[in-house]
């Protein structure tokens, strides 16, 4: 019997399937993990026993389904939040991911079509044909901006049923401005446009940049999405949540699968959430490393990206595939994003972020001396 090389090419896989790649970074056991935006700093302790007490707790009714309107969850995350917002504004699930999922599962799908503005967050197309949405790429200027502009009018085009805008941007880390949401929601008016902004990475931006949650009262087709996997260091839980009005939430509860988030999910997000300050101490450093890599890499003469996020995605490289190769042999792992002379890397730890910046200026002192002409 003929072994075909994809093993899924033998069944009945939907045509808008095949040939997909799944959502995938390398995992590899090195010291200095800096790929996938994770927090590097560990769980404060007193954080760790928090949720280790309510997790107990809860695994004594671990017999009964969870709660399955999260109502204690929904209200902390619209307290932290803030925004006047309430818990019926708010929707969460495993992963902001599953979120995205779940507004694509509802306002999406068979005829339907979803736009994203790439270089931008890969699981955007693979969430559409997840749903058979047509997924409809807009375009970015050279430098990977996008205007107000621009935007709106790439929108009024394509009338897409949903709008995925990302700020601050994965790969490249910067913010939009308002300007930009407010024009891409009054385009999509034409078509009834679900306009989502992913702010998984807000609380890494500069003092001074404002958040969509600011532009959600009065406009219904809004939707601000977030997560606990980056600023809050649990991106091991599985909990990401939506800022939106209540009639959306609602829309939510239509796709949901029974009992999504598990009493231990609950557990342990709600006891995070009784320490914010201890968990957003390590921001701000963070922040510090963010800003320290751009600062350096500008100084080796490369061409770092502004960066309201946890991540620097940089250009300016000959060959990026190999210093992504000489770096993992120094241990380090940052991310190839498959975009032309370019790399992103995680700000981690001091420690960490030492090991970046010292083995790529050795990386890029070695290509220089053999490229450098034999007199």
């Amino acid at each position: 019997m003929n072994q075909s090389m994809d093993p899924c090419e033998r069944l009945p896989l939907r045509d808008n399937l095949r040939g997909l790649k799944p959502y995938g970074a390398p995992q590899l056991d090195v010291p200095n993990m800096l790929n996938v935006n994770e927090n590097t700093h560990p769980l404060p302790v007193e954080v760790r026993d928090s949720i280790a007490e309510d997790v107990r707790a809860a695994a004594a009714n671990l017999n009964r389904y969870p709660d399955r309107e999260f109502s204690e969850l929904r209200e902390r995350l619209a307290g932290y939040l803030g925004h006047n917002l309430t818990a019926a504004n708010i929707w969460a699930g495993n992963g902001s991911n599953e979120v995205l999922q779940h507004i694509l599962q509802a306002f999406g799908g068979p005829g339907r079509s979803a736009m994203g503005f790439p270089p931008t967050y890969s699981m955007y197309p693979l969430l559409a044909a997840g749903t058979d949405t047509e997924y409809i790429k807009g375009v970015r200027a050279d430098d990977f901006e996008l205007s107000a502009e621009s935007a709106a009018q790439q929108v009024r085009e394509a009338q897409p049923n949903i709008v995925f805008l990302c700020s601050p941007n994965n790969p490249t880390g910067t913010a939009l401005g308002l300007d930009v949401i407010k024009a891409v929601y009054d385009a999509g008016e034409a078509s009834n446009a679900i306009i989502i902004v992913d702010e998984a990475y807000a609380e890494f931006s500069h003092v001074g940049t404002p958040s969509a949650l600011t532009l959600l009262e009065g406009r219904e087709r809004l939707i601000v999405s977030r997560t606990m996997s980056k600023a809050f260091a649990l991106a091991g839980a599985r909990l990401g949540y939506m800022a939106a009005a209540p009639s959306v939430a609602d829309a939510m509860r239509l796709v949901r699968l029974p009992y999504h988030l598990s009493a231990v999910t609950q557990a342990t997000a709600n006891a995070a959430l009784k320490h914010v300050d201890a968990l957003l101490a390590n921001v701000e450093d963070i922040k510090m490393q963010r800003d320290r890599i751009v600062d350096e890499l500008k100084r080796m003469g490369l061409q770092p990206a502004s960066s309201d996020s946890n991540f620097v995605f940089f250009g300016g490289l000959e060959n990026p595939a190999l210093v992504w190769q000489e770096l993992l042999n120094r241990g380090v792992l940052i991310r190839d994003v498959g975009i032309p002379g370019h790399l992103r890397v995680t700000a981690g730890t001091e420690a960490e972020t030492t090991a970046f910046l010292t083995g790529l200026e050795e990386i890029l002192e070695k290509s220089q001396s053999d490229a450098a002409p034999i007199e």
